[in-house]
C-alpha cells in the first residue's frame, strides 16, 4: 500500500503519513513488503524485511495491512503497531485473519468504529486517515476543467479510486444512466449532459483538480474503513452522494449538499438529482478542519511515545 510509478494513486494515505511524520523530524524507512496484484510478493517482502532489520535498528515498526503485520512478527526485537484500512476486516477470508494477527502484535489502529467492533479488541486506536488540507482545497471550477480539458457546460459526477469490484461502479453507472434518462422532456433534455467522471490511476495531486471541476463525488463501496476521498471531496467543498458505509455518515454529518443514499440505481439517481439542482458548493471543507493530516500525525507520535 504505497505509491510508485506503475500505480500512482495506490496507498497515498500512507506516503501522506511518512512525510508529515519526517516533517515531525522522524527518522522514518519504508519497505514495500507486498504488491498490488500478487500476493506472493509477500514471500520476497519477508526476505527484505529481514535483510534490512540485520542492517539498521529501529525504535518501532509500523505495519500497513494484514500481511505485512504478519511479516513485521517475523521478528520480536521491536515492538509492532499495525493499521488496518478497512475491507480486510470486514469481508471474506482476510477477516478471522486479521482478527487473529491484531492479537500478536503490540498495538491496533483502525480507521472506523465499525472496524473497531470488527476485531472486538479491548484498546484499539480509531484514528481515520486524515486529509491533506493544502493540496485539496477549492478552486474554480472552470479553471479546473480547462487544465483537464474536460467540457466546460456538462454536468459532472465524479468516481475517484480504484477500480475494484467492492467500489460498485457498475451500481454509479445505472444511476448517472437512469439520470439522464428520467424526467420530463426538458429534463431529459437537461440530462443529456450528465457526464460520469472515472478518476482512477491518477497522481493524486490531480486529484483536486477533478473535484474542483466536478459537480458531485458519488461512492457505493460496499465495504470501507474510512473512505479518504469523501474526505478530500469536503475540503474541496464538493457535494457529494454516497451509501452509508465506513465512516461516512459520521463525516458529511448535516453539510448541506451532501446525501446519503441506498446502493440502488434508482435511489442514488435521485440524490445525484437533488445534488446538481441545488447547484452550488458545500460548506464541507469547515466540517474536517479537524481531520487534517496535522491531527492524523499527532495521534500517530502520541502512540509511538507509549510503544517506545
Amino acid at each position: 500500500m504505497y505509491p510508485d510509478a506503475q500505480n500512482p494513486d495506490f496507498g497515498t494515505f500512507i506516503q501522506e503519513q511518512v512525510e508529515g511524520l519526517r516533517a515531525r523530524d522522524l527518522d522514518v524507512d519504508v519497505l514495500v513488503v507486498g504488491g498490488k496484484r500478487r500476493k506472493l510478493s509477500y514471500v520476497d517482502g519477508a526476505r527484505s524485511f529481514r535483510r534490512r532489520l540485520h542492517e539498521y535498528r529501529y525504535d518501532l515498526i509500523h505495519a500497513h495491512y494484514v500481511f505485512s503485520g504478519i511479516v513485521a512478527r517475523l521478528q520480536c526485537r521491536y515492538p509492532i503497531l499495525l493499521t488496518h484500512h478497512g475491507i480486510e476486516v470486514l469481508q471474506g477470508w482476510t477477516a478471522p485473519l486479521s482478527w487473529v494477527v491484531s492479537r500478536l502484535v503490540d498495538r491496533v489502529i483502525v480507521t472506523s468504529r465499525g472496524m473497531q467492533r470488527a476485531l472486538g479488541l479491548p484498546r484499539v486506536d480509531v484514528i481515520p486517515c486524515g486529509v491533506n488540507l493544502e493540496l485539496f482545497r477549492p478552486q474554480p471550477k472552470q479553471t479546473a476543467r480547462t487544465k483537464l480539458n474536460l467540457a466546460p457546460d456538462k454536468k459532472l459526477v465524479l468516481f475517484a479510486g480504484l477500480l475494484r469490484p467492492e467500489k460498485r461502479l457498475d451500481v454509479i453507472e445505472a444511476a448517472v444512466e437512469m439520470l439522464r434518462l428520467s424526467g420530463d422532456e426538458r429534463l431529459r433534455r437537461e440530462d443529456e449532459r450528465v457526464e460520469l467522471i472515472v478518476a482512477t490511476g491518477q497522481p493524486h495531486e490531480r486529484i483536486p483538480l477533478y473535484m474542483n471541476a466536478s459537480d458531485v463525488l458519488v461512492l457505493a463501496s460496499d465495504f470501507e474503513g474510512s473512505p479518504v476521498v469523501i474526505k478530500e471531496a469536503m475540503a474541496c467543498n464538493l457535494p457529494i452522494v454516497s451509501v452509508d458505509v465506513g465512516d461516512v455518515a459520521q463525516v458529511i454529518g448535516d453539510t448541506e449538499g451532501c446525501y446519503i443514499c441506498r446502493r440502488e440505481p434508482a435511489d442514488m439517481a435521485q440524490k445525484l438529482r437533488l445534488a446538481l439542482d441545488r447547484g452550488k458548493r458545500t460548506d464541507g471543507r469547515r466540517a474536517v478542519q479537524h481531520l487534517g493530516l496535522d491531527a492524523t500525525v499527532d495521534n500517530l507520535l502520541r502512540i509511538y511515545e507509549e510503544l517506545w
